[in-house]
């Protein structure tokens, strides 16, 4: 899938969070998504991107890269995903860097790095499993 089908089909599946991410690359078994800031939903005390919105930008950031390498497929499903976090990003953008290092059968791995936006240190780095269930067969005609 293209960045730009990608795009499409994050919007039809996840209207509500569709503003929040921009799609900026995918394919070649990675992907570059940015979270679009907003100081609404996003900023903790301290002025800071708040840590479940980079963890949830990596969600996000590795299942479009796996999209982009298995095609539309919504029953994939997050089952391990491990972050730390580096130092505090300004409030603002974040984006996400994600290198698959598996693209299997059943699952996929993939590594992330967060940069805060002009910044050129990684504010945090996860790394995220996601199930990929195998395709299910049509029922036969009764």
């Amino acid at each position: 899938m293209t960045p730009e089908e990608i795009s499409t089909y994050f919007r039809t599946m996840f209207p509500d969070a569709d503003s929040m991410y921009a799609v900026e690359s995918a394919g070649d078994r990675g992907a570059v998504v940015r979270l679009n800031f907003d100081a609404d939903h996003h900023v903790r005390p301290g002025n800071t991107v708040a840590g479940p919105a980079l963890m949830a930008l990596a969600d996000v950031a590795v299942w479009v890269a796996v999209q982009a390498e298995v095609g539309p497929n919504l029953d994939i499903a997050t089952v391990n995903l491990s972050i730390d976090f580096l130092r505090r990003p300004p409030a603002g953008d974040v984006r996400a860097v994600v290198r698959l290092l598996k693209v299997g059968r059943r699952l996929s791995v993939g590594d992330v790095v967060m940069y805060a936006d002009g910044a050129a240190d990684p504010v945090a780095r996860a790394s995220v499993t996601f199930a990929v269930p195998a395709p299910q067969a049509e029922p036969a005609p009764a």
